[in-house]
């Protein structure tokens, strides 16, 4: 799943400065670009596997919510900042983020991530051009194997950047790009897959354990009664628990 890349430590030192406390009106923080996570619908509003989900959490907690969003590339940032209470976006659980906020258990485990190119194409990665959305596992995974990646803003652009071939292919979740290929004959998924990420999980300022605990139960219950599960089948959005 998607991993932001902490460049400062200038997050850390506004995180502490974070109010604590109750929340009469929980906002939930999410990119709104991303299906089948998080999408915008033709009525302007978050849907998709997400707004599902974390509506039924603050049900289940008992909370009061309402949904924001915001860019991926500021989306930590603007958490610490009290934008907004939570981040639900598709957000990989890793020990570099750990470091600036706080996460609740997971809600999906690891997606496999796969590539996305014109159909037909042989695509030899030590050569290739490979595309990414920036600051996330798959970027991250690109530049550790030494391959040529070229980072954009928003998911959309990767998949532009193979059809006018600034890239040989993407690599993005699996659950991202498979719907893209179903529904584009000119693109392709290749065989080669990757596993990375360690599952998906609710962000929260480290200042919020109350809030963490809360929606920690409600994840557990859905867990539990296999809510959750079915939610994850419905969406599609990796392998269920």
């Amino acid at each position: 799943m998607k991993k932001l890349i902490l460049g400062t430590a200038a997050f850390a030192v506004s995180a502490s400065l974070a109010m604590a406390g109750s929340h009469s009106v929980v906002r939930m923080g999410t990119e709104g670009a991303y299906p089948p996570y998080n999408f915008i619908n033709d009525a302007g509003e978050v849907d998709g596997f997400e707004r599902e989900l974390g509506d039924e959490l603050c049900k289940r907690a008992e909370l009061t919510c309402e949904w924001v969003t915001n860019e991926w590339d500021s989306i930590i940032p603007n958490l610490v900042s009290g934008n907004y209470d939570t981040i639900i976006a598709g957000m990989s659980i890793t020990a570099e983020r750990d470091e600036v906020i706080d996460f609740t258990q997971n809600y999906t485990q690891p997606d496999p991530s796969a590539y996305l190119a014109l159909d037909g194409a042989s695509v030899d990665f030590g050569g290739a051009v490979i595309a990414a959305q920036a600051n996330t596992i798959q970027a991250s995974f690109i530049a550790e194997q030494g391959w040529t990646l070229v980072e954009f803003a928003t998911p959309d652009e990767t998949v532009a950047a193979v059809r006018n071939g600034e890239a040989d292919a993407v690599l993005a979740d699996a659950s991202y790009l498979a719907p893209i290929a179903d529904e584009n004959a000119d693109l392709a998924l290749l065989d080669q897959k990757e596993l990375i990420g360690g599952g998906v999980g609710m962000g929260l300022r480290e200042s919020d354990g109350e809030l963490k605990a809360k929606f920690d139960m409600a994840i557990q219950s859905m867990k539990d009664d296999g809510s959750l599960n079915a939610l994850i089948a419905k969406w599609e959005v990796g392998e269920q628990f």
